[in-house]
C-alpha cells in the first residue's frame, strides 16, 4: 500500500526502532529495516540518506518525545513533590510503553559511538534541566540544581535499565512512586549552601 510520504517516514522510524533495539546499530542493515517495514531499500533511502542518518533521527525523535512527555506531565503539578512524582511516572510509563525506544536511546549501540552518545547526552541534559527547574531550594545555585537534576535523571535511567534487563515484576506507576519517594526524601534533606 502506498502511504503519503510523511506517514511512510513515521512507519519507517517506528519499524527501525524495533529492529535496532533487537539487533543493535552495527548488526542492523538498511535491508533489515526495509524488509521489516515491507518496503524496498530504495524506498528507505528516499527518506534517509544512510543508516547513520536514520539512527540519529531516531535518537532525536525518541529524546524529544521523552522530554515532551515529562514536561507535559509536570506542567500543571500542584507543587514540587507532585512535580517529582509526575515526572517519574511519565518517565517510567514512557519506558513501559516504549521499551524498544529506551533501549535504542540508552543502549550499548548508542553509548559505543561518540556521535550517538552525544545525542543521548543531549537528551539526558534536557531532562536534567527540566528537573532542575523544579528543584526549589533557597540559596542553591542553578549549577547545583542542575547537578541534582542530573542525579534525578540517573535514578530514572538506571532504574529503568535494571527494570528492563532483569524483567522485574513491577508496574510503571508503582516503580515511579518508589523512585520518586527516594528522590524526594533525598531532596528534602538538602540545605542551602553556606
Amino acid at each position: 500500500m502506498r502511504l503519503p510520504a510523511a506517514e511512510r517516514r513515521e512507519q519507517l522510524l517506528s519499524v527501525a526502532i524495533t529492529v535496532f533495539a533487537e539487533k543493535g546499530f552495527h548488526n542492523t542493515s538498511m535491508n533489515d529495516v526495509a524488509d521489516a517495514a515491507g518496503v524496498t531499500k530504495p524506498v528507505l533511502y528516499q527518506h534517509f540518506a544512510s543508516k547513520r542518518a536514520l539512527y540519529l533521527e531516531l535518537l532525536a525523535e525518541i529524546g524529544a518525545e521523552l522530554r515532551d512527555t515529562i514536561a507535559k506531565a509536570t506542567a500543571d503539578a500542584a507543587g514540587p513533590r507532585q512535580q517529582i512524582n509526575l515526572g517519574f511516572v511519565a518517565y517510567f510509563e514512557f519506558v513501559a510503553d516504549h521499551a524498544d525506544a529506551f533501549r535504542v536511546l540508552f543502549g550499548d549501540s548508542t553509548r559505543r559511538d561518540e556521535e550517538f552518545a552525544d545525542e543521548a547526552r543531549r537528551v539526558e541534559s534536557s531532562i536534567a534541566e527540566l528537573a532542575a527547574e523544579h528543584i526549589n531550594i533557597e540559596g542553591l545555585s542553578w549549577e547545583r540544581r542542575l547537578l541534582l537534576g542530573n542525579g534525578i535523571v540517573g535514578l530514572a535511567e538506571g532504574s529503568c535499565r535494571y527494570w528492563l534487563t532483569h524483567s522485574v515484576e513491577v508496574d510503571a506507576t508503582t516503580l515511579a512512586g518508589e523512585v520518586s519517594q527516594l528522590a524526594w526524601a533525598g531532596l528534602r534533606g538538602i540545605r542551602s549552601a553556606p
